[in-house]
């Protein structure tokens, strides 16, 4: 009897998550979603019953700059599946201001790094109670625009920054993803589950939806065939997929060929990426 592999997807309401999430029906996922928006969440359902028909999809609405409610969807998800093959963490957001967090965060920060590490740690005996699952983490080379890391100082940095500005703080986020990834694959070492990060490329789906011009400037890159979202999602899917990446564990790769990328100081020391995960921990105990 066929059993369907389980796997959750965030951010699966858009872009290269959403592809990615259509592609892993057709090879016969059930699909455990994430979602903000009940009308994409409807779009997204509909989408993937007109290319898989039959697909399981179970979907749970949270936000991700709500730290407490991530926590909540988290246990409401190890509470209805016994069993999750595959976590995805693909949600992710490009701020071109700054927004304080009900919590007091950063935005970006909360829905890029916290969000996922809190969901990550929430369901950790869930995905190590099965041998052979999976944990995918979305970064980014941009995060080559981080200009470094201050541990302690940079998590709870709340400071104003303008459009031109953001690059460097949504690059912090992206190699905070890096080295939340390495250092759980270092820990599940040897646990059966394997742990991979991935930059999935520029892709148009993403591009400064905050911006007034960024639909025609996505719609021009489309035509011109810069930044084709579907390679994106094909490594999405492939590390989630592929039984190289079963095996494999603590590879950050590219997108464009899964050739293995050597990440950015300080996400290339191990001590560095202990360091951060130690204070990770500490900042959000509150919510454990």
């Amino acid at each position: 009897m066929f059993t369907r592999p389980r796997i959750l997807i965030t951010g699966a309401t858009d872009g290269i998550g959403q592809l990615a999430a259509l592609d892993l029906a057709r090879r016969g996922a059930h699909l455990i979603l994430t979602a903000r928006s009940e009308a994409k969440a409807d779009q997204t359902c509909a989408a993937i019953e007109a290319v898989a028909p039959g697909t399981p999809v179970d979907v749970h609405f949270v936000d991700f700059s709500d730290l407490a409610a991530v926590v909540m969807t988290g246990k409401a998800i190890a509470a209805q599946h016994q069993r999750i093959d595959v976590l995805i963490n693909n949600a992710g957001l490009h701020a071109f201001e700054q927004r304080v967090t009900k919590d007091g965060y950063s935005e970006m920060i909360a829905v890029n790094y916290f969000a996922p590490w809190l969901l990550t740690d929430t369901l950790r005996e869930t995905l190590a109670h099965f041998a052979l699952s999976r944990i995918v983490t979305v970064g980014s080379e941009a995060s080559r625009q981080s200009g470094g890391l201050d541990i302690e100082k940079d998590l709870l940095d709340i400071a104003p920054f303008t459009a031109r500005g953001s690059s460097r703080i949504y690059g912090r986020t992206k190699l905070l993803d890096i080295m939340f990834s390495l250092e759980l694959a270092r820990q599940l070492d040897g646990t059966g589950v394997a742990v991979n990060c991935l930059c999935p490329g520029f892709n148009v789906t993403g591009l400064g939806r905050e911006l007034s011009f960024a639909r025609p400037v996505a719609g021009l890159l489309t035509w011109l065939g810069i930044g084709n979202p579907e390679r994106g999602a094909g490594a999405i899917v492939r590390l989630a997929t592929d039984p190289a990446f079963g095996k494999q564990t603590g590879a950050y790769v590219s997108a464009k060929s899964t050739r293995l990328l050597t990440p950015v100081a300080p996400a290339d020391n191990e001590e560095a990426r202990r360091q951060l995960w130690e204070k990770t921990t500490e900042t959000l105990s509150r919510f454990r």
